[in-house]
Order: C-alpha cells, then structure tokens, then sequence
C-alpha cells in the first residue's frame, strides 16, 4: 500500500483508517493486555506513538500490523494491565 500521507504508523480519518505502513514486521516485543486489570481507561491509545491500539468492545484492540513492539502503551498504563512478551 502506498503511503500518500509521509507518515509511518495509521491515520484516521473521517472514522476511517488511512495510509500508514506496516512496522510489525519491526517488533521483537508484542504487547498483551490483561483484560481482568484494564479498567479502559484509553491511555494506552492516547500514548501509542503508531496508532495501532483502537476501542474494541471489550478493551483496547492491537492491530499487530502497525505495533512495533516499542511497550510505550505499557509503560503508561496505570494498571500495568499492558506485558510486553518477547515473540
């Protein structure tokens, strides 16, 4: 997919995602959530610096496609509800 925005990582727009390239091919880290310790309260979307973690009905949802395994979502959840496990 051709990036017509000049920015790694996903773009919303108008709800939609858009451009973006994938770097999960980057990760050595992937990120899984403790769904009984997330209180949802969306830090970790807020502070992900690809836009790979969106609201899901039961917590936030990763795409793996754009994670590149950097655990700034982990490092900020309050909870600590976010473990990096090495792949």
């Amino acid at each position: 997919m051709e990036n017509p925005y000049g920015i790694k990582g996903l773009v919303l727009r108008g709800g939609e995602k858009a451009g973006g390239m994938y770097v999960g091919d980057w990760r050595v880290y992937t990120p899984k959530i403790d769904r009984e310790r997330c209180t949802q309260c969306w830090l970790c979307i807020m502070y992900c610096p690809e836009g790979a973690i969106e609201k899901g009905e039961e917590g936030p949802e990763i795409d793996l496609r754009f994670c590149k395994g950097c655990g700034v979502c982990a490092n900020e959840c309050p909870l600590h509800a976010i473990e990096m496990i090495r792949e």
